[in-house]
Order: structure tokens, then C-alpha cells, then sequence
């Protein structure tokens, strides 16, 4: 990671980004924010807010980023080990891991882009909390049930993700390094929003318009990673990279 050059890591971060983009998450954050800070809009959207405000703001932001990475790391752990398992038992079998997953991602991107959506991808399994709890434990609680919907946006883009650390891992620990990448790419955003929540809703009413754009990207990325993958092209494409990207010790 510290080379820049290793393709999978800036993935996962990607795929965080394009998942906080999505149309599950992206309209969401104003309700998201208001319902874990206890703040009113009013409070949020102020172009000036107090040091309190913000103290609140970023705390609860930071807790419920944490509950969520804390399901996608265990999902990433549990894909590493697995791939791991099977390594040491089939190691023969290994390309037909990749070829199974870079299957999986091609119809998660076919499925995001629109060309085709797959009935299975399509509902919502989400954990409904009806009254927040207090404090910042409970915000940690609403960040483990909102990893938990698995909304028709970041299903298939987490999917991808965790085919990619099935097809690609040797160890549990690449795994949990993986999606704490994607867990930061789709975290940060949602701190910087929650921090900056005036110029936020300014950008969204702009931005909003190319939503759908932004599936139809997601769509070709998880295409593209499903290609590399089937044809076990990472190892040379990064080996390209390093080659061409100045590194910095």
C-alpha cells in the first residue's frame, strides 16, 4: 500500500468512495447524520457551527464508521481465512476461485450499471433500530446495522470486494487489511460531510443530477475487476505499474 502500486487496496478504496456516491447512501446522509448526533438540521446546516457542534459531530461520525467497518473487516477476515483454507487443502483449485469471482463481480457490475438487474440484489435486508440508543455505544450500534442492510447499492459493490479478497488472498490478514480499506474509502467522505455539512448539502444539490453516472461507473469498475480477476491479471498488471509509477521509500 505504502508503493502506491498494489491495484487491489486502491479497488477496495475506490469501491468505498463509489459505494458513499451511491443512490443508497449519498441522499441519506442529512437523515443518517441528524439521527446519530441527536442534532437538528437546523444546527447541522449552520455555515458556522459552534466547536460543540462539531466535537459532537465528528465523534459520532467516528463511532459509526467504526460499527460498520467493524462488520465489513469481520466479512473480509472470514473471506481471507476461507480462501486461506482452501489454498492449503486445493491449491490446484486456486484459479477456479478467481474465475468463480471474477464471475461474481462481472454480473455485480452488470447489475449496477443497469444493464440487468438480478432479482436477488434487489431487496433490502436491513437491521431497523426504531429508537436510537444513547451515547456514543448506541451510534457504534446504529453503525453495525446500517453494514447490515445490505441495500441494492453496496451489495453488489461489497460482494465484488469480498470476491476479489476470495480470489486473491492468501491469508485472513489481507483480507481484514482489504476492507478496512474500502471501509475507510466509504468512512472518510462521511466524516468530511458531517464536518463540512453546509458546503455538503450545496455540493449534493449540484451533484445529484449525475448519481446515476456514478452507478453506470461503479458498474464498468466491478466489469473491469471481474475480467482482471478471471484471467488472474492483477500480479501482471501491478507488476506493470511498479515499472512505470515512481516509488518513494
Amino acid at each position: 500500500m505504502g508503493t502506491g502500486a498494489d491495484l487491489t487496496f486502491w479497488i477496495a478504496f475506490s469501491a468505498g468512495i463509489l459505494s458513499f456516491f451511491s443512490p443508497c447512501v449519498l441522499p441519506l446522509i442529512p437523515s443518517y447524520l441528524t439521527y446519530i448526533t441527536g442534532l437538528s438540521f437546523g444546527q447541522l446546516q449552520d455555515a458556522h457551527p459552534t466547536a460543540k457542534v462539531r466535537l459532537t459531530v465528528m465523534l459520532h461520525s467516528l463511532a459509526f464508521i467504526a460499527g460498520f467497518s467493524t462488520v465489513f473487516i469481520g466479512l473480509g477476515a472470514l473471506a481471507g481465512i476461507a480462501s486461506s483454507a482452501f489454498q492449503d487443502h486445493m491449491r490446484e483449485g486456486l484459479i477456479w476461485i478467481q474465475r468463480i469471482g471474477g464471475i461474481l463481480v462481472f454480473l455485480f457490475g452488470i447489475h449496477m450499471s443497469g444493464l440487468f438487474h438480478f432479482g436477488i440484489l434487489l431487496g433490502e435486508k436491513r437491521v431497523q433500530l426504531r429508537a436510537k440508543p444513547s451515547g456514543f455505544l448506541g451510534t457504534f450500534l446504529v453503525g453495525l446495522a446500517f453494514a447490515a442492510g445490505w441495500t441494492p447499492c453496496i451489495g453488489p459493490i461489497l460482494g465484488g470486494i469480498l470476491a476479489l479478497v476470495a480470489g486473491t488472498s492468501s491469508n485472513y490478514s489481507r483480507g481484514i487489511l482489504m476492507l478496512a480499506v474500502y471501509s475507510a474509502g466509504l468512512g472518510i467522505p462521511f466524516l468530511v460531510s458531517g464536518l463540512l455539512f453546509h458546503g455538503f448539502l450545496s455540493f449534493f444539490n449540484r451533484f445529484r443530477k449525475h448519481i446515476r453516472i456514478m452507478e453506470i461507473l461503479t458498474g464498468a469498475m466491478l466489469m473491469l475487476v471481474g475480467i482482471l480477476l478471471f484471467f488472474n491479471m492483477f500480479g501482471k498488471l501491478s507488476g506493470y505499474l511498479y515499472r512505470w509509477i515512481p516509488l518513494t521509500g
